[in-house]
């Protein structure tokens, strides 16, 4: 297909863009496997005691997914998307038998890294042709749904995880759909996926800079270096790092929920059967909430999402904190998965708002090597605290970051959607 024949637009790739929807829904599962059982394997199985220990496997994930997200950007801006999407679901390949027979907890921890890797390209990617497919007009709804299909399937392979652990025991059993997951999202990827590099230059034809940066010239430059990306997305555009540090502390919190809160709702009482559907309930409620809240950040703008998301997450761990009872750790779930769901999908329709078509993959890949450094972040230091303070003292210090995290875009960001309709 010549660039000329090319279209931007939602309906006019559905058949792609619905495509890529079903491919992070696989990407999701993979992760959704560990949610809510990893732990228990951790105490049971291998005698961790220690919570720092426990969490070792979130902060391997973490860093591995980060570093991974940085060069998935621009390796997809070099080779191509579908060859990075392909190369990630290979990388996946080992990981469900690893977990399986990990005869150690070095083995778990080896998946975990390889698992980041493929997460760091898959998802990535996914990102990255959705954007590429949509243009400017649709990109909160199409971050929306992205979003939705990948945490979702977090949520139902959380779930489904849970019950085959209550019913068959922690391993081998839980990990089997795991062979699944690959054996489609590799297939589709290989067989059916094409190539969204094209619909890049058709839209550098038409391109207009959304918004610019903290120095006053226009994000929308097309000749910046790879370190030029970096910092701006990193430190010197007002925009662009407010929605990397927001998005860093958003996975701190789901990393310290990941790994603590299963311990929490244990320490509580709860059940094998009752941590799953707990564990489920947090990114069902983000998975589909997602749907209303891309859209919502395409009328109504992208900060104040942003900016009272964080909050509403930081309720939401409050409301877990105080918790002893399956009914308000569901509470406390609803309330995170809601704040999450406002800002999970606006974040990377805010980095489509500001950078420039010609480095967007790039400055994509930056705001997620800080997003997912926030999973190693949170695991460190929730395990630490947890270790020498207690788990409701760790909960209380990521509920105060999430909540300071709010104040600083709210301080920081200006809007980035051109002209939002209020």
């Amino acid at each position: 297909m010549t660039t000329a024949a090319l279209r931007l637009g939602l309906r006019e790739n559905l058949g792609q863009f619905s495509l890529l929807v079903l491919v992070n829904a696989f990407v999701g599962a993979m992760v959704g496997m560990e949610r809510s059982i990893l732990p228990a394997i951790a105490e049971q199985q291998f005698h961790l005691v220690a919570r720092a220990a426990i969490l070792s496997f979130i902060v391997v994930f973490g860093v591995t997914k980060a570093l991974t997200n940085y060069f998935a950007g621009r390796l997809s801006d070099r080779y191509g998307r579908k060859l990075v999407l392909v190369a990630g679901w290979l990388v996946a390949a080992p990981v469900p038998f690893l977990l399986m027979w990990a005869p150690n907890w070095n083995w778990v921890i080896a998946a975990n890294a390889l698992l980041g890797v493929s997460q760091g390209l898959t998802w990535s990617t996914t990102v990255i042709m959705k954007i590429d497919l949509v243009g400017p007009r649709r990109r909160g709804l199409a971050m929306g749904l992205n979003e939705f299909s990948g945490y979702f399937a977090v949520a139902l392979s959380a779930l489904a995880t849970g019950w085959l652990a209550a019913r068959y025991g922690l391993r081998p059993e839980p990990f089997y759909p795991g062979v699944v997951y690959v054996a489609a999202g590799l297939g589709l990827s290989w067989f059916a996926v094409r190539e969204t590099r094209h619909h890049v230059s058709h839209e550098l034809r038409s391109h207009a800079p959304a918004g610019g940066g903290a120095d006053g010239k226009s994000s929308g430059e097309a000749a910046l270096t790879q370190g030029e990306i970096f910092r701006r997305t990193s430190l010197t555009d007002r925009n662009l790092s407010s929605v990397s540090q927001a998005g860093l502390v958003n996975n701190l919190n789901d990393g310290m929920a990941w790994g603590l809160f299963p311990l929490v709702f244990a320490a509580a009482g709860m059940t094998l059967a009752q941590i799953g559907t707990l564990a489920a309930i947090y990114p069902a409620v983000w998975g589909g909430a997602q749907l209303v809240t891309g859209a919502l950040s395409d009328r109504v703008g992208r900060k104040w999402l942003i900016v009272g998301g964080m909050w509403v997450q930081a309720a939401g761990i409050a409301v877990t904190a105080l918790g002893a009872q399956f009914m308000a750790f569901g509470a406390g779930a609803v309330l995170l998965g809601i704040g999450t769901a406002m800002v999970y999908p606006t974040l990377l329709a805010a980095i489509g708002d500001v950078a420039h078509p010609a480095w967007r993959a790039s400055a994509v890949g930056v705001y997620r090597l800080w997003r997912d450094l926030g999973y190693a972040v949170g695991a460190l230091l929730a395990g630490l605290t947890a270790d020498r303070f207690g788990l409701a003292a760790a909960v209380w210090l990521v509920a105060a970051l999430t909540l300071s995290s709010g104040v600083i875009a709210a301080l920081r960001m200006s809007e980035t959607l051109a002209r939002p309709r209020r």
